[in-house]
Protein backbone atom coordinates (compact mmCIF):
# COMPACT_ATOMS: atom_id res chain seq x y z
CA UNK A 1 0.00 0.00 0.00
CA UNK A 2 2.79 2.44 0.59
CA UNK A 3 5.03 1.89 -2.65
CA UNK A 4 4.63 1.22 -6.35
CA UNK A 5 1.78 1.49 -8.64
CA UNK A 6 -1.88 2.51 -6.41
CA UNK A 7 -4.30 1.41 -8.82
CA UNK A 8 -3.89 -2.46 -9.56
CA UNK A 9 -3.59 -3.00 -5.73
CA UNK A 10 -6.82 -0.99 -4.96
CA UNK A 11 -8.70 -3.28 -7.42
CA UNK A 12 -7.12 -6.21 -5.86
CA UNK A 13 -8.19 -5.00 -2.50
CA UNK A 14 -11.82 -3.86 -3.39
CA UNK A 15 -13.39 -6.37 -5.52
CA UNK A 16 -13.16 -9.34 -3.18
CA UNK A 17 -14.84 -7.49 -0.45
CA UNK A 18 -17.52 -6.35 -3.03
CA UNK A 19 -18.10 -9.95 -4.45
CA UNK A 20 -17.95 -10.87 -0.66
CA UNK A 21 -21.04 -8.32 0.27
CA UNK A 22 -23.07 -9.07 -3.14
CA UNK A 23 -22.83 -12.64 -2.00
CA UNK A 24 -24.16 -12.67 0.90
CA UNK A 25 -26.85 -10.23 -0.38
CA UNK A 26 -27.49 -12.99 -2.98
CA UNK A 27 -29.32 -14.42 -0.27
CA UNK A 28 -32.10 -12.04 0.73
CA UNK A 29 -32.06 -11.47 -3.23
CA UNK A 30 -32.75 -15.12 -4.13
CA UNK A 31 -35.82 -15.06 -1.25
CA UNK A 32 -37.14 -12.48 -2.87
CA UNK A 33 -37.26 -13.54 -6.75
CA UNK A 34 -38.35 -17.16 -5.44
CA UNK A 35 -41.17 -16.13 -3.30
CA UNK A 36 -42.26 -12.80 -6.03
CA UNK A 37 -41.80 -15.74 -9.15
CA UNK A 38 -43.17 -18.79 -7.55
CA UNK A 39 -45.79 -17.31 -4.52
CA UNK A 40 -47.54 -14.25 -4.15
CA UNK A 41 -47.28 -10.44 -5.09
CA UNK A 42 -47.88 -10.54 -0.77
CA UNK A 43 -45.34 -13.19 -0.23
CA UNK A 44 -42.60 -10.99 -2.24
CA UNK A 45 -43.84 -7.84 -0.25
CA UNK A 46 -43.35 -9.88 3.08
CA UNK A 47 -39.58 -10.86 1.93
CA UNK A 48 -38.74 -7.60 0.82
CA UNK A 49 -40.60 -5.09 3.29
CA UNK A 50 -38.19 -7.13 6.32
CA UNK A 51 -34.95 -5.47 5.03
CA UNK A 52 -34.59 -2.49 6.63
CA UNK A 53 -35.69 -4.14 10.04
CA UNK A 54 -33.16 -6.51 9.38
CA UNK A 55 -30.78 -3.78 9.12
CA UNK A 56 -31.82 -2.17 11.67
CA UNK A 57 -31.23 -5.22 14.20
CA UNK A 58 -28.13 -6.23 12.98
CA UNK A 59 -25.86 -2.96 11.85
CA UNK A 60 -24.65 -2.81 15.74
CA UNK A 61 -23.25 -6.24 15.66
CA UNK A 62 -22.08 -6.15 12.12
CA UNK A 63 -19.99 -2.77 13.13
CA UNK A 64 -18.82 -4.68 16.30
CA UNK A 65 -17.29 -7.21 13.60
CA UNK A 66 -15.65 -4.74 12.10
CA UNK A 67 -13.88 -3.32 15.71
CA UNK A 68 -12.81 -7.11 15.85
CA UNK A 69 -11.02 -6.53 12.50
CA UNK A 70 -8.93 -3.82 13.11
CA UNK A 71 -7.97 -4.77 16.22
CA UNK A 72 -6.70 -8.39 15.26
CA UNK A 73 -5.22 -6.72 12.34
CA UNK A 74 -3.31 -4.20 14.88
CA UNK A 75 -1.69 -6.99 16.66
CA UNK A 76 -0.34 -9.15 13.95
CA UNK A 77 1.17 -6.01 12.96
CA UNK A 78 2.80 -5.59 16.64
CA UNK A 79 3.52 -9.49 16.08
CA UNK A 80 1.94 -9.68 19.71
CA UNK A 81 0.57 -13.12 19.42
CA UNK A 82 -1.03 -13.44 23.00
CA UNK A 83 -3.09 -10.39 21.83
CA UNK A 84 -3.96 -12.29 18.76
CA UNK A 85 -4.94 -15.40 20.75
CA UNK A 86 -7.04 -13.25 23.28
CA UNK A 87 -8.44 -11.14 20.62
CA UNK A 88 -9.73 -14.27 18.58
CA UNK A 89 -11.08 -16.03 21.45
CA UNK A 90 -12.69 -12.74 22.88
CA UNK A 91 -14.47 -12.36 19.66
CA UNK A 92 -15.65 -15.79 18.94
CA UNK A 93 -17.57 -15.08 22.53
CA UNK A 94 -19.37 -11.60 21.51
CA UNK A 95 -20.30 -13.69 18.22
CA UNK A 96 -22.13 -16.48 19.84
CA UNK A 97 -23.74 -13.75 22.64
CA UNK A 98 -25.05 -11.68 19.89
CA UNK A 99 -26.43 -14.10 18.03
CA UNK A 100 -28.26 -15.67 21.18
CA UNK A 101 -29.10 -11.84 21.71
CA UNK A 102 -30.62 -10.99 18.20
CA UNK A 103 -32.64 -14.64 18.30
CA UNK A 104 -34.70 -13.86 21.32
CA UNK A 105 -35.16 -9.82 20.23
CA UNK A 106 -35.98 -10.37 16.36
CA UNK A 107 -38.79 -13.12 18.15
CA UNK A 108 -40.20 -10.51 20.36
CA UNK A 109 -39.86 -7.87 18.60
CA UNK A 110 -41.60 -8.79 14.90
CA UNK A 111 -44.96 -8.38 15.06
CA UNK A 112 -44.71 -5.17 16.81
CA UNK A 113 -42.07 -3.46 14.82
CA UNK A 114 -43.84 -4.18 11.62
CA UNK A 115 -47.25 -3.01 13.12
CA UNK A 116 -45.49 -0.36 14.06
CA UNK A 117 -44.44 0.51 10.37
CA UNK A 118 -47.80 0.40 8.76
CA UNK A 119 -47.22 -3.15 7.21
CA UNK A 120 -50.79 -4.07 5.23
CA UNK A 121 -53.19 -6.12 6.54
CA UNK A 122 -52.13 -8.94 3.92
CA UNK A 123 -48.76 -8.69 4.38
CA UNK A 124 -47.97 -8.41 8.09
CA UNK A 125 -48.75 -12.09 9.13
CA UNK A 126 -46.22 -13.48 5.83
CA UNK A 127 -43.87 -10.64 7.07
CA UNK A 128 -43.67 -11.80 10.85
CA UNK A 129 -43.65 -15.73 10.07
CA UNK A 130 -40.42 -14.66 7.79
CA UNK A 131 -38.90 -12.60 10.17
CA UNK A 132 -39.34 -14.71 12.83
CA UNK A 133 -37.74 -18.20 11.32
CA UNK A 134 -35.05 -15.70 10.12
CA UNK A 135 -33.90 -14.43 13.26
CA UNK A 136 -33.36 -18.37 14.48
CA UNK A 137 -30.36 -18.04 11.91
CA UNK A 138 -29.02 -15.27 13.85
CA UNK A 139 -26.31 -17.14 15.96
CA UNK A 140 -25.02 -19.07 12.86
CA UNK A 141 -24.76 -15.26 10.71
CA UNK A 142 -23.16 -14.12 13.49
CA UNK A 143 -20.66 -16.87 13.75
CA UNK A 144 -19.82 -16.59 10.20
CA UNK A 145 -19.90 -12.53 9.98
CA UNK A 146 -17.23 -12.43 13.18
CA UNK A 147 -15.08 -14.97 11.59
CA UNK A 148 -14.91 -14.05 8.28
CA UNK A 149 -13.50 -10.36 10.44
CA UNK A 150 -11.19 -12.52 11.80
CA UNK A 151 -9.72 -14.15 8.71
CA UNK A 152 -9.68 -11.40 6.78
CA UNK A 153 -7.74 -9.52 9.36
CA UNK A 154 -5.03 -11.79 8.34
CA UNK A 155 -5.62 -11.04 5.02
CA UNK A 156 -7.20 -13.39 3.71
CA UNK A 157 -10.60 -12.56 1.33
CA UNK A 158 -10.82 -15.72 -0.50
CA UNK A 159 -11.95 -18.48 1.90
CA UNK A 160 -14.64 -16.28 3.11
CA UNK A 161 -15.68 -15.59 -0.30
CA UNK A 162 -15.82 -19.71 -1.18
CA UNK A 163 -17.72 -19.82 2.20
CA UNK A 164 -20.50 -17.55 0.09
CA UNK A 165 -20.65 -19.17 -3.00
CA UNK A 166 -20.85 -22.61 -1.94
CA UNK A 167 -23.70 -21.11 1.09
CA UNK A 168 -25.06 -19.64 -1.78
CA UNK A 169 -25.50 -22.40 -4.30
CA UNK A 170 -27.31 -24.12 -1.07
CA UNK A 171 -29.74 -21.48 -0.69
CA UNK A 172 -30.75 -21.14 -4.03
CA UNK A 173 -31.60 -25.06 -4.64
CA UNK A 174 -33.41 -24.98 -1.13
CA UNK A 175 -35.43 -21.96 -2.13
CA UNK A 176 -36.79 -23.82 -5.25
CA UNK A 177 -37.30 -26.90 -3.59
CA UNK A 178 -39.32 -25.64 -0.62
CA UNK A 179 -41.25 -23.18 -2.54
CA UNK A 180 -42.11 -25.31 -5.64
CA UNK A 181 -42.27 -27.95 -4.80
CA UNK A 182 -42.65 -28.54 -1.18
CA UNK A 183 -45.29 -24.60 -1.50
CA UNK A 184 -43.50 -23.74 1.89
CA UNK A 185 -44.17 -20.35 0.35
CA UNK A 186 -42.68 -17.36 2.55
CA UNK A 187 -41.47 -19.94 5.63
CA UNK A 188 -39.66 -22.12 2.78
CA UNK A 189 -37.39 -19.14 1.57
CA UNK A 190 -36.36 -18.39 5.47
CA UNK A 191 -35.73 -22.03 6.43
CA UNK A 192 -33.66 -22.30 3.04
CA UNK A 193 -31.62 -18.76 4.29
CA UNK A 194 -31.60 -19.99 8.00
CA UNK A 195 -29.54 -23.45 6.89
CA UNK A 196 -27.09 -21.38 4.47
CA UNK A 197 -26.13 -19.55 6.97
CA UNK A 198 -25.60 -22.33 9.23
CA UNK A 199 -23.22 -23.86 6.13
CA UNK A 200 -20.83 -20.92 6.15
CA UNK A 201 -20.78 -20.17 9.96
CA UNK A 202 -19.76 -24.37 9.95
CA UNK A 203 -17.15 -23.86 7.36
CA UNK A 204 -15.56 -20.69 8.92
CA UNK A 205 -15.25 -22.12 12.26
CA UNK A 206 -13.97 -25.58 10.67
CA UNK A 207 -11.25 -23.48 9.33
CA UNK A 208 -10.21 -21.20 12.36
CA UNK A 209 -10.61 -24.46 14.11
CA UNK A 210 -7.35 -25.96 12.17
CA UNK A 211 -5.52 -22.99 11.63
CA UNK A 212 -1.96 -22.68 13.05
CA UNK A 213 -0.10 -21.03 15.84
CA UNK A 214 -2.26 -17.98 17.51
CA UNK A 215 -4.52 -17.64 15.48
CA UNK A 216 -5.85 -21.15 15.69
CA UNK A 217 -9.36 -21.59 17.38
CA UNK A 218 -9.58 -23.47 20.63
CA UNK A 219 -13.03 -24.03 21.89
CA UNK A 220 -11.25 -24.65 25.71
CA UNK A 221 -9.85 -21.08 25.63
CA UNK A 222 -13.10 -19.42 24.74
CA UNK A 223 -13.55 -16.47 27.31
CA UNK A 224 -13.30 -12.49 27.40
CA UNK A 225 -10.86 -10.25 27.99
CA UNK A 226 -11.16 -6.99 29.05
CA UNK A 227 -8.35 -5.10 27.11
CA UNK A 228 -9.40 -6.77 23.78
CA UNK A 229 -13.30 -6.17 24.63
CA UNK A 230 -12.64 -2.64 25.39
CA UNK A 231 -10.85 -2.57 22.14
CA UNK A 232 -13.25 -4.15 20.16
CA UNK A 233 -16.42 -2.16 21.23
CA UNK A 234 -14.52 1.54 21.01
CA UNK A 235 -14.23 1.21 17.24
CA UNK A 236 -16.91 -1.20 16.41
CA UNK A 237 -19.83 0.19 18.55
CA UNK A 238 -19.20 3.97 17.22
CA UNK A 239 -19.60 2.56 13.42
CA UNK A 240 -23.31 0.26 14.47
CA UNK A 241 -24.38 2.82 15.73
CA UNK A 242 -23.78 4.89 12.33
CA UNK A 243 -25.20 1.72 10.20
CA UNK A 244 -28.53 1.53 12.82
CA UNK A 245 -29.46 5.65 12.77
CA UNK A 246 -29.30 4.76 8.76
CA UNK A 247 -31.58 1.78 8.81
CA UNK A 248 -34.06 4.44 11.37
CA UNK A 249 -34.57 6.39 8.60
CA UNK A 250 -35.29 3.60 5.89
CA UNK A 251 -37.27 2.17 7.82
CA UNK A 252 -39.54 5.48 8.08
CA UNK A 253 -39.19 5.69 4.52
CA UNK A 254 -40.10 1.50 4.21
CA UNK A 255 -43.30 2.97 6.31
CA UNK A 256 -44.13 5.36 4.09
CA UNK A 257 -43.72 2.95 1.35
CA UNK A 258 -46.05 0.72 3.03
CA UNK A 259 -49.46 2.83 2.09
CA UNK A 260 -49.03 2.66 -1.20
CA UNK A 261 -49.66 -0.89 -0.65
CA UNK A 262 -48.68 -4.93 -1.22
CA UNK A 263 -47.87 -3.92 -4.60
CA UNK A 264 -45.47 -0.76 -4.04
CA UNK A 265 -43.93 -3.12 -0.98
CA UNK A 266 -42.82 -5.72 -3.63
CA UNK A 267 -42.40 -3.29 -6.31
CA UNK A 268 -39.40 -1.40 -4.08
CA UNK A 269 -37.87 -4.67 -2.50
CA UNK A 270 -37.38 -5.61 -6.12
CA UNK A 271 -35.65 -2.23 -6.78
CA UNK A 272 -33.64 -1.94 -3.82
CA UNK A 273 -32.04 -5.16 -4.37
CA UNK A 274 -30.23 -3.78 -7.14
CA UNK A 275 -29.32 -0.57 -5.42
CA UNK A 276 -27.96 -3.10 -2.89
CA UNK A 277 -25.55 -4.43 -5.28
CA UNK A 278 -24.60 -1.30 -6.62
CA UNK A 279 -23.95 0.23 -3.00
CA UNK A 280 -21.50 -2.75 -2.08
CA UNK A 281 -19.39 -1.79 -5.01
CA UNK A 282 -19.16 1.65 -3.60
CA UNK A 283 -18.74 0.63 -0.34
CA UNK A 284 -15.96 -1.54 -0.94
CA UNK A 285 -13.94 1.33 -2.49
CA UNK A 286 -14.74 3.41 0.49
CA UNK A 287 -12.99 0.61 2.34
CA UNK A 288 -9.73 0.99 -0.17
CA UNK A 289 -9.90 4.49 0.63
CA UNK A 290 -9.54 4.27 4.21
CA UNK A 291 -7.03 1.86 4.49
CA UNK A 292 -4.84 2.98 1.87
CA UNK A 293 -5.27 6.58 3.12
CA UNK A 294 -4.44 5.99 6.59
CA UNK A 295 -1.13 3.99 5.63
CA UNK A 296 0.07 7.03 3.30
CA UNK A 297 -0.42 9.83 5.64
CA UNK A 298 1.05 7.89 7.90
CA UNK A 299 4.14 7.49 6.09
CA UNK A 300 3.93 11.28 5.33
CA UNK A 301 3.26 10.20 1.63
CA UNK A 302 0.53 12.91 0.94
CA UNK A 303 0.87 13.00 -2.87
CA UNK A 304 0.08 9.44 -2.39
CA UNK A 305 -2.87 10.11 -0.38
CA UNK A 306 -4.40 13.00 -2.93
CA UNK A 307 -3.71 10.22 -5.78
CA UNK A 308 -5.85 7.34 -3.55
CA UNK A 309 -8.43 9.94 -3.02
CA UNK A 310 -8.78 10.95 -7.09
CA UNK A 311 -8.35 7.12 -8.15
CA UNK A 312 -10.79 5.45 -5.49
CA UNK A 313 -13.70 8.45 -6.16
CA UNK A 314 -13.22 7.63 -9.85
CA UNK A 315 -13.55 3.81 -9.85
CA UNK A 316 -16.64 4.20 -7.00
CA UNK A 317 -18.06 6.48 -9.55
CA UNK A 318 -17.10 4.39 -13.21
CA UNK A 319 -17.85 1.33 -11.77
CA UNK A 320 -21.22 2.19 -10.32
CA UNK A 321 -22.25 4.48 -12.23
CA UNK A 322 -22.23 1.51 -15.36
CA UNK A 323 -23.85 -0.40 -13.14
CA UNK A 324 -26.90 1.82 -12.16
CA UNK A 325 -27.42 2.65 -16.00
CA UNK A 326 -27.02 -0.84 -16.69
CA UNK A 327 -29.13 -1.89 -14.82
CA UNK A 328 -31.84 0.58 -15.65
CA UNK A 329 -31.63 -0.06 -19.09
CA UNK A 330 -32.29 -3.63 -18.64
CA UNK A 331 -35.21 -3.07 -16.23
CA UNK A 332 -37.51 -5.17 -17.70
CA UNK A 333 -35.28 -8.33 -17.41
CA UNK A 334 -34.26 -7.19 -14.62
CA UNK A 335 -37.79 -7.11 -12.75
CA UNK A 336 -39.01 -9.98 -14.63
CA UNK A 337 -36.23 -12.24 -12.06
CA UNK A 338 -39.21 -10.72 -9.39
CA UNK A 339 -42.39 -10.86 -10.42
CA UNK A 340 -44.71 -10.95 -13.55
CA UNK A 341 -47.13 -8.70 -11.98
CA UNK A 342 -48.07 -5.58 -13.62
CA UNK A 343 -48.75 -3.25 -10.91
CA UNK A 344 -45.49 -4.75 -8.91
CA UNK A 345 -43.71 -3.45 -12.08
CA UNK A 346 -44.91 -0.51 -12.34
CA UNK A 347 -43.75 0.76 -8.57
CA UNK A 348 -40.43 -1.21 -9.43
CA UNK A 349 -39.71 0.79 -12.48
CA UNK A 350 -40.73 3.91 -11.21
CA UNK A 351 -38.15 3.53 -8.47
CA UNK A 352 -35.07 2.30 -10.45
CA UNK A 353 -35.62 5.27 -12.46
CA UNK A 354 -35.69 7.87 -10.05
CA UNK A 355 -33.25 6.03 -7.52
CA UNK A 356 -31.08 3.70 -9.02
CA UNK A 357 -30.27 5.68 -12.12
CA UNK A 358 -29.14 8.53 -9.84
CA UNK A 359 -27.18 6.34 -7.00
CA UNK A 360 -23.61 7.34 -8.29
CA UNK A 361 -24.37 10.43 -6.48
CA UNK A 362 -23.43 8.93 -3.32
CA UNK A 363 -20.06 7.96 -4.30
CA UNK A 364 -19.25 11.46 -3.58
CA UNK A 365 -20.08 11.25 0.25
CA UNK A 366 -18.92 7.72 0.89
CA UNK A 367 -14.91 8.24 -0.56
CA UNK A 368 -14.80 11.80 0.45
CA UNK A 369 -15.91 10.41 3.98
CA UNK A 370 -13.84 7.53 4.29
CA UNK A 371 -11.11 9.67 2.87
CA UNK A 372 -11.76 12.14 5.77
CA UNK A 373 -11.33 8.47 8.49
CA UNK A 374 -8.31 7.73 7.26
CA UNK A 375 -6.71 10.95 8.17
CA UNK A 376 -8.25 10.61 11.22
CA UNK A 377 -11.67 12.54 11.41
CA UNK A 378 -14.27 9.77 12.14
CA UNK A 379 -16.91 12.12 13.54
CA UNK A 380 -16.81 14.84 11.21
CA UNK A 381 -18.42 12.70 8.11
CA UNK A 382 -20.44 10.62 9.94
CA UNK A 383 -22.24 13.51 11.88
CA UNK A 384 -22.88 15.11 8.03
CA UNK A 385 -23.76 11.82 7.02
CA UNK A 386 -26.61 11.64 9.36
CA UNK A 387 -27.61 14.94 8.94
CA UNK A 388 -28.15 14.55 5.06
CA UNK A 389 -28.77 11.07 4.68
CA UNK A 390 -30.94 10.64 8.03
CA UNK A 391 -32.86 13.76 9.50
CA UNK A 392 -33.49 15.74 5.77
CA UNK A 393 -34.94 12.45 4.77
CA UNK A 394 -36.94 12.21 7.90
CA UNK A 395 -38.27 15.99 7.22
CA UNK A 396 -38.87 14.87 3.87
CA UNK A 397 -41.25 12.51 4.46
CA UNK A 398 -43.23 14.54 7.38
CA UNK A 399 -42.93 18.13 5.56
CA UNK A 400 -43.05 17.31 1.99
CA UNK A 401 -44.82 14.10 1.56
CA UNK A 402 -48.14 15.05 2.67
CA UNK A 403 -48.17 17.71 -0.06
CA UNK A 404 -47.09 15.54 -2.63
CA UNK A 405 -48.76 12.18 -1.81
CA UNK A 406 -47.17 10.52 -4.47
CA UNK A 407 -44.74 7.14 -5.09
CA UNK A 408 -42.83 9.44 -6.66
CA UNK A 409 -42.17 12.27 -4.40
CA UNK A 410 -41.52 9.98 -1.76
CA UNK A 411 -38.49 8.64 -4.26
CA UNK A 412 -37.20 11.72 -5.34
CA UNK A 413 -35.64 12.22 -1.54
CA UNK A 414 -33.16 9.91 -2.32
CA UNK A 415 -31.27 11.68 -4.82
CA UNK A 416 -31.91 15.15 -2.93
CA UNK A 417 -30.14 13.57 -0.15
CA UNK A 418 -27.46 12.47 -1.94
CA UNK A 419 -26.54 15.77 -3.22
CA UNK A 420 -26.89 17.71 -0.04
CA UNK A 421 -24.71 15.20 2.14
CA UNK A 422 -22.14 15.15 -0.99
CA UNK A 423 -21.73 18.73 -1.38
CA UNK A 424 -21.55 18.96 2.39
CA UNK A 425 -18.69 16.11 2.89
CA UNK A 426 -16.81 17.01 0.08
CA UNK A 427 -16.56 20.42 1.57
CA UNK A 428 -15.32 19.42 4.79
CA UNK A 429 -12.67 16.90 2.93
CA UNK A 430 -11.52 19.94 0.95
CA UNK A 431 -11.28 21.99 4.16
CA UNK A 432 -9.29 19.48 6.33
CA UNK A 433 -7.00 17.64 4.00
CA UNK A 434 -5.93 21.49 2.70
CA UNK A 435 -5.21 22.27 6.22
CA UNK A 436 -3.53 18.84 7.34
CA UNK A 437 -1.27 18.61 4.19
CA UNK A 438 -0.20 22.12 4.35
CA UNK A 439 1.19 21.65 7.32
CA UNK A 440 2.35 17.57 7.65
CA UNK A 441 6.10 18.01 6.96
CA UNK A 442 7.49 14.85 8.21
CA UNK A 443 6.06 11.59 8.30
CA UNK A 444 4.09 10.76 11.50
CA UNK A 445 5.53 7.26 11.75
CA UNK A 446 8.25 5.54 9.51
CA UNK A 447 7.95 2.34 8.81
Amino acid sequence: MLHGSLLNKILLFSLPLAASSILQQLFNSIDIAVVGKFASAQALAAVGSNSSVISLMINLFVGISVGANVVIANYIGQKDQQGIKNAIHTVSVIALISGLLLLVVGLLVARPILKAMDTPDDVIDLAVLYLRIYFLGMPFFMAYNFGASILRSMGDTKRPLYCLVIAGIINTILNLLLVIVFKMSVAGVAIATVIANMCCAVMVIYILLHEKGPFKLDIKCLQITRPELRKVLQIGVPAGIQGMVFSIANIFIQAAINRFGSAAIAGSAAALTYEYYCYFVVSAFSQAAVTFISQNYGAGQIDRCKKIFRQTMFLSIVCCGTLNVLFVWQKHLSISFFTSNPEVFHYAALRMNIVLLTQCIACSYEIAGAALRGLGYSMLPAILTVFGTCILRLLWIYLICPLFPSFDALMIVYPISWIVTGVAVLIAYHIVQKKLFGSHKKPIWVG
